[in-house]
């Protein structure tokens, strides 16, 4: 059973709203991409459940979103192994079944290995 606590890392992160900062290649991505309904009854607290949800799960990088229009979430993951352990947890299989019923319209999910990754910042 993951621990549901909050690391530091991850809430420093949903205070700060900085990206994530993510380990030197490789490391796996897994891209939500989603059109919403008009729905939204239960969908904040569902989301926030599942985000401290994934932060417990061994393996768990961290997750960057955004959403206009279209919503993207890119969760990153140590192994396939971890991104199968996230997959099969009852409250993740739960929202993806409300999911498809009521919260969305479409969703694409893609899971990508990393083996590049740079940046740039003026600061």
């Amino acid at each position: 059973m993951p621990d549901r606590s909050l690391p530091d890392s991850l809430l420093l992160k949903l205070l700060m709203n900085t990206p994530t900062i993510t380990p030197h290649p490789p490391y796996y991505a897994v891209i939500f991409t989603s059109i919403r309904t008009e729905v939204h009854e239960g969908y904040a607290e569902m989301n926030a459940l599942l985000e401290k949800i994934a932060a417990g799960v061994d393996g768990f990088i961290g997750q960057d979103s955004a959403r206009n229009e279209l919503g993207i979430s890119i969760s990153y993951w140590k192994s396939p192994e971890a991104i199968a352990v996230w997959r099969k947890q009852a409250e993740h299989q739960m929202a993806m079944q409300y999911g498809k019923e009521n919260w969305y319209t479409w969703y694409n999910v893609r899971v990508a290995k990393v083996e590049r990754e740079y940046s740039f910042s003026k600061e």
